[in-house]
């Protein structure tokens, strides 16, 4: 049996992995468009290990975060990649934030996340002496890693299990011939499988529609805009702060948080992207940006956010500004204590009536399984996605 894995990103890679080392009478071949694995969403966001603080009980992401942090943690152990469960505390820092923080206490315990505690006053100093906050939620076991060592761990097993990776292959359609799909690159070239899993990331939507598959969601890309601690400030931040978070919206917020390497970044915001891989400031492309804006679920979920999408747009404009926001958590930070850092792009599926998807999204066709929507905590959950794209799949 042969099996075709579209996408290079870690949730492609932990697929590919698995089945290659689970069955060895069939062949597994992954197929990137990019000279290189995990260029995009793996290469490009915070490290973060989420614990499973914010998802609604009985979601797919409430579920497979849970599962894959264990699976992760276990991964990193084996392979000898660094693993820092450095904490998180998620901060109110007024009084009307202080009942939005007991929900989501009471939804983490719902959600078994483990080791949960409730501080206040030197309880909260103990853990982040730099934050000021009324309340605060701290989760022990929320952890960094580097998600591009990862990927490529789960590479070499995939190879020497017997799998073929192969990059600069990008995917056109994948389209069925009788019991067997086909996945046609952009080339020309012409592959067979007997199944086939499609996690393409930024390119998803694009990819499904012109497969003939369902067009919708949508993705919408939201470029997030990071600054880092210079160094001699990364004193101020211990593990990962984060805010209450907004229910309506499925970002977390500007945060801080310390990465694997031990620099402190903060942010991001979520600004509408000008390209799907608009990394960069610059980065624009109008057939990209038109097709978005044109559209329907985003006007109406740019109408329906508004009021936040200016304070976005805001904050990437004026520094101060965004500095401003992370003073709620540590007043001791200053304008001059952060420099630009790396942005990264969400492949955000929005529906057609303005909502933005939350959970992740798996739809199957034929013999064909298609990721829809796997934004974070997707890099933390990969290898339980993994074990759920297989499942579906048989």
């Amino acid at each position: 049996m042969r099996i075709a894995v579209v996408g290079g990103g870690i949730v492609g890679l932990a697929t590919a992995r698995l089945i290659a080392t689970s069955r060895r009478d069939g062949e597994v071949v992954l197929l990137e468009k990019e000279d290189a694995l995990a260029r995009h969403q793996t290469g490009h966001n915070s490290g973060v290990v989420h614990a499973g603080l914010y998802y609604a009980p009985g979601s797919l992401k409430a579920r497979l975060c849970t599962r894959g942090r264990e699976l992760m943690k276990e991964f990193c152990a084996e392979k000898g990649v660094p693993y820092d469960e450095c904490g998180k505390v998620v901060v109110a820092t007024r009084a009307a934030e202080v009942q939005p923080l007991h929900r989501l206490h009471e939804r983490a315990t719902t959600n078994g996340v483990p080791g949960l505690r409730w501080l206040q006053g030197p309880e909260l100093a103990a853990v982040e002496p730099h934050v000021a906050g009324v309340a605060g939620l701290h989760s022990p076991h929320t952890a960094i890693v580097d998600f591009v060592a990862v990927a490529n761990a789960m590479a070499d097993d995939l190879r020497a299990a017997g799998g073929e990776i192969r990059t600069r292959a990008p995917v056109a359609r994948v389209t069925s011939h009788g019991a067997r799909p086909r996945v046609q690159l952009a080339d020309g070239e012409t592959l067979e499988a007997d199944r086939v899993i499609v996690c393409a990331g930024l390119q998803s939507d694009r990819l499904a529609r012109a497969s003939g598959e369902d067009p919708e969601p949508r993705i919408v890309p939201f470029r997030g805009e990071y600054y880092a601690l210079a160094p001699g400030r990364t004193h101020l931040v211990t593990g990962l702060i984060y805010p209450v978070p907004d229910p309506s919206l499925p970002f977390l917020g500007v945060h801080l948080h310390r990465r694997f390497d031990g620099s402190v970044w903060v942010g991001p915001n979520a600004v509408l992207a000008t390209a799907l891989e608009g990394y960069r400031r610059n980065s624009f492309n109008l057939a990209e940006l038109g097709e978005t804006l044109a559209w329907p679920g985003t006007r109406r979920m740019m109408l329906r956010h508004w009021r936040a999408g200016v304070g976005e747009l805001y904050r990437s404009a004026v520094k101060r500004a965004f500095v401003s926001e992370l003073q709620r958590y540590v007043p001791e930070l200053a304008v001059d204590d952060v420099v630009p850092a790396p942005a990264g792009v969400r492949a955000q599926a929005v529906d057609r009536d303005g909502s933005l998807v939350d959970d992740f999204r798996v739809g199957l066709s034929e013999h064909v399984v298609w990721v829809r929507n796997a934004p974070s905590p997707a890099a933390t959950s990969s290898l339980a996605i993994a074990e759920e794209l297989v499942g579906r799949l048989r």
